[in-house]
């Protein structure tokens, strides 16, 4: 008789990025977004934009930049997840927000948010978090409205030219949504 032994799945925890991460970040947030391993998650933007969302120098510059953090969320050893967060004014900009495409759907993403939420109003004292999300991942928009999050009606264009991406569609643009924390 054999017996079904099950290694148990290391607890999630959390900690700031630091400058030997930036690899490891690039490579989750562009396979969280762009090509086919964006696929095997729901937050895919293949369809939209092709090239890479962000690089390691990019991760380098957000996590020296004061009054900005990658918090990352971990499995283990594993990272498994990032968001960056920004001081603005009186509110945190909540951006680059990342679970690993084969985890997403499993209730990691909600846990994160709220982790980060708190977070950023901790170390900055805010009662204010905003974000920008393509105006056309209405299953995105979704997603955060049912985290308490409000659609302002204000709209960036996106960037036609940065170098990195290159738009499959016409005419994106940011939304912007927010939230008052509690």
């Amino acid at each position: 008789m054999t017996e079904n032994i099950s290694t148990p799945t290391p607890a999630i925890h959390f900690r700031p990025a630091v400058d030997a991460d930036a690899e490891i970040i690039a490579a989750l947030v562009n396979s969280a977004y762009r090509g086919d391993s964006s696929r095997q998650g729901w937050t895919t933007e293949a369809d939209l934009l092709q090239g890479s969302r962000i690089h390691a120098p990019e991760v380098r510059e957000l996590i020296a930049t004061p009054g900005s953090v990658i918090l990352l969320c971990l499995q283990g050893e594993d990272i498994i997840g990032c968001v960056n967060l920004e001081k603005t004014e009186d509110a945190a900009y909540l951006g680059m927000f990342v679970v690993r495409p084969v985890l997403q759907g499993n209730g990691i993403g909600k846990h994160f948010m709220q982790t980060a939420e708190q977070y950023a109003q901790q170390l900055w004292g805010i009662q204010k978090i905003w974000m920008t999300v393509i105006s056309v991942r209405q299953e995105l928009i979704a997603y955060y409205e049912r985290r308490g999050y409000a659609r302002t009606g204000r709209f960036k264009p996106f960037p036609t030219d940065n170098g990195k991406e290159k738009m499959l569609v016409e005419n994106l643009q940011f939304e912007e949504m927010e939230k008052i924390l509690g």
